[in-house]
């Protein structure tokens, strides 16, 4: 998957450098070290073309990154996050270029893998979503075929230690801090002649298929400053059902405001898009996708006031994937995940043993 957790990581590596190149590994190779890919590579490539931080992407990267790869692309250097990454056998893929001094490493963005987002949609409870207490997630645990001690013991697991699981692997539950949205953020206010275009939703799982519909949006105008509107997590719900959304809001906004062609996020914006909030932010164009429009709680058209002013558009982007067709894929292949995530998380743990061995015999 492409998470905000990978697009933070992006915006540390270019801080350290001038041009920042992205490796992108083939589907096959990320199926022979990882386990099944959740995005198709030609989704990856889009997805992470669309990073505001990225220069340039390239394609079929090698999933061992050495010098040769780092000469043939004229890189000073490489970067990874302080989590680690194994072949296959267990090997440490940049072992060649941290001997040479050729390395640096970023900070991982602690609460987020695709590992604990699998693991989400896997186990098909709200326990993700924010501001609901464990003790309402557990009177509904028996309505979605959970065994309720390994319910219990995710429970027990949210907001603690890697203690038992990897540091990388193990599930994490956190609220994001002001400080990170504003280090994703642009921070750019709208200029006189910007036009200033507001689109809404919920953006869950931050997909090909909200990228395409942004960046058409953006071309609307020549100086295109695009708000999203994100609902809060109860309001998705509402409309959406299941365990929807995936990602909180407070995820779901740093991956919004990672996108190239987003100027500013509204953090729980109203369902209704009404007179106050197109006065307020000066609204010129307000856009909405292909799929149906849901109505209010009341039956009226959340679009209406615009409709009215005549600056509502339809915006056909081509591409006609959902977060349904996201979650389905993880629905399908889900034996693969959970043997994906086992064996990720035994090989990280034997690691760990090692170094812990390691320093123990140094003592």
């Amino acid at each position: 998957m492409v998470h905000y957790g990978h697009s933070n990581q992006l915006r540390q590596a270019k801080a350290m450098g001038d041009y920042l190149l992205v490796g992108l590994h083939t589907d096959a190779e990320i199926a022979k070290h990882k386990g099944p890919p959740v995005f198709t590579q030609a989704e990856r490539y889009k997805m992470v073309r669309a990073i505001k931080w990225v220069d340039e992407i390239v394609e079929g990267a090698p999933y061992v990154t050495t010098l040769e790869t780092l000469n043939k692309y004229n890189s000073d250097f490489c970067v990874h996050g302080d989590d680690i990454t194994l072949t296959v056998d267990g090997k440490d893929t940049y072992a060649e270029v941290k001997l040479e001094g050729r390395y640096r490493e970023c900070k991982r963005t602690q609460g987020v893998s695709t590992t604990e987002l699998v693991g989400r949609m896997l186990l098909m409870t709200k326990a993700h979503h924010s501001n609901i207490d464990s003790s309402d997630i557990m009177t509904k645990a028996h309505h979605r075929n959970i065994d309720n001690s390994d319910f219990q013991q995710h429970i027990d697991n949210f907001g603690k230690g890697p203690k038992g699981h990897s540091p990388w692997t193990g599930v994490s539950q956190f609220l994001q801090t002001t400080q990170k949205i504003i280090q994703i953020a642009s921070g750019k206010e709208p200029q006189r002649g910007d036009t200033i275009i507001y689109v809404t939703g919920a953006f869950d799982l931050f997909h090909t298929g909200h990228v395409d519909f942004l960046e058409a949006v953006y071309k609307l105008a020549e100086r295109p400053y695009v708000i999203v509107g994100l609902h809060i997590d109860q309001e998705v719900n509402r409309y959406k059902g299941k365990n929807y959304p995936i990602m909180n809001v407070h995820e779901r906004t740093l991956s919004v405001l990672a996108c190239k062609y987003v100027s500013e996020v509204v953090i729980g914006a109203p369902y209704v898009v009404g007179k106050d909030l197109l006065d307020h932010f000066k609204v010129d164009l307000v856009c909405h996708g292909t799929s149906e429009v849901l109505t209010d709680q009341d039956g009226s058209d959340p679009y209406d006031e615009s409709k009215k002013r005549g600056i509502f558009r339809t915006i056909d982007s081509g591409n006609a994937i959902v977060t349904d067709d996201i979650v389905q894929r993880i629905i399908e292949n889900r034996l693969q995940y959970e043997v994906r995530n086992q064996k990720k998380e035994a090989r990280e743990m034997a690691v760990i043993e090692a170094m812990r061995r390691r320093e123990e015999g140094a003592k």
